[in-house]
């Protein structure tokens, strides 16, 4: 199974390095109306001259997560009890983990997978769609008198309509969803996560400080690429829910794995020879609920247990 998760995530960054890096999936051209002034913004220049660049957002959606999972981990396993701490020692394979190496690996891991699965949805909706950023015609420059244009509301469809810079004309073709407003909304909801599963004291305002933080830097990243007309409000918004999707889906795998991983492990258990004294009677009864608390992670475990009278030995259901 371990190898398999290692085939898996290889595939998936290959991919995204194809759709990220390559002309293997060509971007669907579509038309354009004449002097159409939803296109018609000015350039904004580079990717790298923006207030929020390419190089700024990725480098936060990998270290502030990295960072945030790394300090809640280790201080939530050296801050705990040494009865509430997991002794269990997990193999993959060919591999041991202990308890905190097992989590940290878990949780960076499906973050992993998760960015760039945000990554090939956010370019695999860009290049099926071809939909122009607001400033396309000024990346286009398109020859109006050679096409024709006589009307606002005539349509161009020719491919070779566009005499500016190949590379900038196939950039301005890719903008639904963002993909930066995409990965940004997934960093932040993968982060808002992880930090409210560690149990502090003392600390009500941290968490609710950093999932605004993290939030408002998201929203950030948007509102900036819309100012520069580097991206539409609607473009924000498809970037916003696919990354909040994926995120949410993610997140909420590994609440349902890991709660019945520990269902499972501690409801196993064997009741032998339990009986109730009724009126200075032994008398055993046909059923019974019996309600256990696990521990400070798993608030009840429910057992329904059937006696036998010939047999005291109890089934746990």
């Amino acid at each position: 199974m371990f190898y398999f998760q290692l085939v898996i995530m290889a595939g998936t960054v290959l991919l995204a390095y194809y759709f990220e890096y390559t002309d293997t999936f060509p971007v669907h051209v579509q038309g354009f109306f004449c002097f159409d002034k939803a296109y018609s913004k000015p350039y904004p220049g580079p990717e790298d001259n923006s207030k929020a660049p390419p190089v700024l957002v990725y480098s936060l959606v990998t270290a502030i997560p990295t960072v945030t999972i790394l300090i809640g981990e280790v201080t939530s396993f050296f801050v705990k009890t040494e009865g509430a701490q997991e002794k269990t020692i997990v193999t993959a394979d060919c591999c041991y983990f202990n308890p905190l190496l097992r989590r940290i690996v878990r949780f960076l891991g499906v973050y992993s997978f998760g960015l760039f699965t945000t990554t090939i949805f956010a370019n695999a909706g860009q290049v099926v769609t071809g939909n122009q950023t607001p400033h396309f015609l000024s990346a286009c420059k398109p020859n109006y008198t050679a096409l024709g244009c006589q009307s606002p509301l005539q349509y161009v469809t020719e491919h070779r309509a566009c005499t500016g810079n190949p590379y900038l004309v196939m950039s301005a073709r890719k903008s639904f969803p963002s993909k930066d407003a995409a990965l940004s909304f997934y960093s932040a909801i993968y982060t808002m996560y992880v930090t409210l599963v560690f149990r502090t004291k003392g600390t009500r305002l941290m968490k609710p400080t950093l999932c605004f933080v993290l939030l408002s830097l998201a929203v950030l990243v948007g509102v900036v690429r819309v100012t520069e007309h580097r991206n539409h409000w609607n473009d924000i918004l498809a970037g916003f829910v696919t990354g909040g999707a994926i995120a949410a889906f993610l997140v909420r795998g590994l609440r349902v794995t890991g709660t019945r991983f520990a269902q499972k492990e501690v409801c196993k258990i064997t009741l032998v020879g339990c009986c109730l004294r009724a009126s200075g009677e032994e008398r055993w009864t046909d059923h019974i609920t019996v309600s256990a608390n696990v521990n400070k992670f798993l608030n009840d475990c429910s057992l329904h247990v059937t006696f036998h009278a010939t047999n005291p030995e109890m089934m746990i259901t």
